[in-house]
Formats: structure tokens, sequence, C-alpha cells
């Protein structure tokens, strides 16, 4: 019987061999031949919830729902700002039960504009609170832009579309601990 021999570089070291890195080991993203096929670059598993492609598209989107909130609620008080300064912004088209006046339009567009701006600037930092807000505050601003359709429709529906897609990522993210 022969005794068996020690690959090149010892069991630790970084020759050819089971011990030391091979091809597959180079790079920083691949699993290590030793860790086994279900680990990561640091030998944590992977896979399950919360990782691979899914988490990412799902971490963008929360990514892109804070921005998108953040524009918003800027885009908002500015609105609201056009309709405080001056009634003769908005024109009324056709008659609709939900009517307010446009200072009235424009103090609910003020404060709910800064509201959700800041919502979304802690949803972008990753606050804990920020994602439970930003869907209650999503789902204000379709009620608000349902009500302001009879003075900018085009833009109430892509509001109304944009807060659907907000409350959507926030509430399938689950990148993080909520």
């Amino acid at each position: 019987m022969t005794q068996p021999t020690e690959p090149q570089g010892g069991p630790t070291g970084p020759g050819p061999g089971p011990a030391g890195p091979g091809p597959a080991d180079t790079h920083p993203g691949w699993a290590s031949a030793s860790a086994g096929p279900s680990a990561g670059p640091s030998g944590a598993p992977v896979g399950g919830k919360g990782s691979g492609t899914g988490a990412a598209w799902a971490a963008g989107g929360t990514m892109f729902a804070g921005v998108l909130m953040g524009v918003a609620g800027i885009v908002g008080a500015l609105q609201g700002i056009a309709a405080i300064a001056d009634d003769d912004v908005y024109t009324r088209i056709g008659d609709y039960v939900f009517s307010f006046d446009l200072t009235t339009w424009g103090w609910i567009h003020l404060l709910l504009g800064i509201v959700i701006a800041v919502a979304g600037f802690g949803i972008i930092k990753g606050q804990d609170w920020a994602r439970g807000a930003g869907i209650g505050l999503a789902a204000l601003y379709i009620v608000e832009y349902f009500l302001f359709l009879p003075y900018a429709p085009v833009w109430s529906v892509i509001a109304i579309a944009m807060g659907v897609f907000v409350i959507w990522a926030l509430a399938t993210d689950s990148s993080s601990s909520a």
C-alpha cells in the first residue's frame, strides 16, 4: 500500500488539487468547490426567499418606487404652490361630483406632496418605517388624483398608475425585514 501524497501547495495552499482554488473558484461571485454548489463567495448558502434574480428585481423596484415617490412628491408640492398662487392654473373639464376650490386643491397637493417626498427619500435610504408609510401614502395619492381627474385628466391617470406601481413594488419586496 502506498501512502496518499499531499496535493501540490499543501492542504490549504494555493496549488492545484482538491484543497486549492481551481478555475471555478477564481471569480468572487462563484461558489467555491469546497463549499458546495449552493454556497456564495462567503460560504453562506445561496437561494431561498430574498435571494437571486427575483430579489434583485424587487430591490430595484423598491428603489425605483422611492425615487418615484420623491419626484412625485416634489411635483405635487409644486402643483400645489401653483394652484395656491393663482386659481386660473387649472381649467375644470366637465361637471363632476367631487369638486373643490382650486386653492383647497393647492393645499392638498402641497401638504401631501411634502409628506410623500419625505417617505420616498426614506425608502431610498432604506428606513423601516418608510415602506409601510409609502404604501399608505401611495393609496392616498391614488385617491387624490382620482378626485383631481376633472382638472388634469391625463396626468391624473399617469399618477394613478404610478401609485399602483409603488404599492406593488413596496408590498412585494421581501429583501428587507419589515
